[in-house]
């Protein structure tokens, strides 16, 4: 415990909501955030003959969702990877971070691959990745001579030391 003077501060936030239209053409729940301070949503692996999907290590497959989302303009979904399978199993989006743009329409597929030692067994109504809604600011491109000058210039990659 840290001692000293500290005064008491009241801190109120803001949460901002936002309407999330699905259609869920799966057996699985809707998307759901498991604890109240969650970021992102739960997606589940949907196969519609409940066979098992094997994904060997090296392999990448889409698996799908039976998901479709209707995105507010302004919003992008992001899919992103479940920690603990990635720790426990070397399972990764194939892509980092999927983008879900405002205006796809189509099924919400999970691009997974294995980089693990051994296959990876995955079935209908398993939780393979999760959905972040985040808002984006779209650029107005201009071509220009040339950049604003700062300390850092083009130092990039670690150039400042290792610490």
């Amino acid at each position: 415990m840290m001692e000293g003077n500290y005064s008491s501060v009241n801190c109120e936030f803001m949460v901002k909501e936002v309407n999330l239209g699905i259609i869920n053409l799966s057996d699985n729940p809707l998307p759901s955030y498991v604890t109240e301070g969650s970021s992102g949503m739960d997606i589940r692996a949907w196969i519609e003959d409940k066979s098992t999907i094997v994904l060997k290590p090296g392999e990448r497959k889409l698996i799908h969702t039976g998901l479709y989302f209707n995105i507010p303009e302004g919003l992008e979904v992001q899919l992103r990877a479940r920690s603990g399978l990635a720790f426990k199993y070397g399972i990764c989006l194939s892509n980092g971070i999927a983008t879900i743009d405002s205006d796809y329409t189509g099924e919400i597929g999970v691009l997974l691959t294995n980089l693990g030692e051994n296959d990876f067994i995955i079935n209908s109504g398993d939780r393979i990745a999760q959905a972040v809604v985040a808002s984006y600011v779209r650029a107005v491109v201009h071509q220009c001579d040339k950049l604003k000058s700062t300390d850092r210039g083009s130092g990039g990659f670690g150039h400042t030391g290792r610490n």
